[in-house]
């Protein structure tokens, strides 16, 4: 597991700003940082991907360099990871995507919640490289839902899931759950807490992209 909040970076002020509630009162900078974060969690991953050595003509001779064998699938999860997936796109910019809609379903207190998934739609995963995208990963169970869902169109050849901020229970969850998968965070937090949200975390991070929902 690739944990960027554990190394001295400019992507701690990134996140910082994402958590501050006085710069959080600018949605266009919270979506800007999600989109930054999601660049710098693309550029580390793509350092584990298959590359192939090729040459480029330039207007005075020839030059070798390595570009990617294979684009990734990038999958995200509607609606707050979209800033954080269009860093992704900026990276891979020639990538396939994939689109899910999944939430959390009506929790009552003391009992768990279910995960709703209504949309989905995905190119071809077989022997692929799917990267799944979720800002906020909680308990992870929208994430492995999301996960096997996808796999109807597919086998990939490896599966990697990309997060903003997670809480150590998701991750536990999904080691167990998903152990083929590798996992890259922003930052791992404390815990959460009895409504299953992640303490410090930043809040809700669709609300704070696009605005409050009904």
């Amino acid at each position: 597991m690739f944990v960027l909040a554990e190394q001295s970076s400019v992507g701690n002020h990134f996140i910082a700003e994402l958590r501050d509630v006085q710069i959080q009162q600018d949605p266009l900078r919270f979506r800007r940082n999600l989109e930054r974060l999601g660049e710098i969690l693309a550029y580390e991953i793509s350092k584990t991907l298959v590359f192939s050595k090729t040459s480029v003509n330039t207007p005075l001779g020839t030059s070798e360099t390595f570009l990617l064998a294979q684009q990734p699938v990038l999958a995200v999860i509607l609606r707050a990871s979209l800033p954080f997936h269009q860093g992704f796109l900026n990276f891979f910019d020639r990538a396939e995507n994939a689109f899910i809609g999944a939430y959390r379903g009506p929790h009552v207190e003391g009992e768990d919640f279910t995960v709703e998934l209504e949309y989905l739609s995905s190119p071809d995963l077989t022997g692929k490289t799917l990267i799944l995208i979720d800002p906020m990963l909680a308990t992870g169970k929208s994430l492995e839902q999301s996960y096997r869902s996808l796999l109807r169109y597919g086998i990939p050849a490896r599966t990697h899931i990309a997060a903003a901020i997670a809480a150590p229970e998701g991750i536990r969850y999904l080691q167990s759950k998903m152990p083929e998968c590798r996992m890259w965070i922003g930052a791992v937090d404390d815990h959460l807490n009895h409504n299953y949200y992640i303490v410090p975390g930043l809040g809700d991070a669709g609300d704070l992209a696009f605005g409050p929902k009904l």
